[in-house]
């Protein structure tokens, strides 16, 4: 077996991705290797956050106790740890399960790949404003599949312009679903809507963070 720090989990609906608004079980582990500037989980990552160890039995037991199908694996950077792997495994085989990884886009996806045929990852490219774009392991933009996600966060007209020019040269939208959202607080949602207007962003799909709307944004596990 394996151990993994868990830093919360909880029920709620999905803020944003492909399956914004339906019910999820959000499974949110410990540590990450960014820093990114923007960061709304900094308090998970610290040192001296607490956690409670378990193992994937007790993981798994704990999403098939609450009845929920969607399952969202998030931290952190869920897949900057030992054994990963092992819970994926377990997960994957469960066909009425339907999981997602929340992975920041420094990790190399594709040793994961062999135990995640059903599981999709939810990408991040990081953009200017997060100062870890150099961070970013390109060649996952070749192993991407159709039931994957490429997600940009964006805090400034310069950030929507790599966005644009990332997703123009690896042609992410005829091979998976592509997301702009906007840091919080930092640009306004209409003016990434007026420059997906005039460069003519086809297939391009704007996120709002639904769980910032409904509760307090600094709120946890919703």
């Amino acid at each position: 077996m394996a151990e993994y720090k868990v830093v919360e989990t909880f029920v709620s609906i999905n803020g944003e991705g492909r399956k914004a608004g339906e019910l999820a079980f959000f499974l949110r582990l410990k540590g990450c290797n960014l820093d990114c500037s923007y960061c709304d989980t900094k308090w998970a990552n610290k040192g001296d956050a607490s956690f409670e160890i378990m193992d994937e039995n007790e993981i798994y037991g704990l999403i098939k106790k609450s009845g929920i199908r969607n399952v969202t694996i998030t931290g952190g950077e869920p897949l900057f740890r030992k054994d990963m792997a092992i819970l994926l495994e377990l997960l994957d085989n469960d066909r009425e399960l339907s999981v997602e990884i929340e992975t920041n886009g420094s990790v190399d996806l594709k040793p994961y790949l062999p135990v995640c045929k059903n599981i999709s990852f939810t990408m991040d490219y990081k953009l200017p404003t997060s100062r870890m774009e150099e961070q970013m392991c390109l060649g996952n933009f070749e192993i991407l599949r159709n039931i994957d996600t490429v997600k940009f966060v964006s805090g400034s007209i310069k950030d929507l312009e790599k966005a644009e020019e990332i997703i123009q040269k690896y042609d992410l939208c005829k091979r998976t679903k592509v997301y702009i959202s906007p840091v919080f607080g930092n640009i306004d949602p209409a003016d990434i809507v007026e420059f997906m207007k005039e460069r003519k962003m086809n297939k391009v799909r704007l996120q709002l963070q639904l769980h910032k709307f409904i509760w307090d944004p600094d709120k946890k596990g919703v």
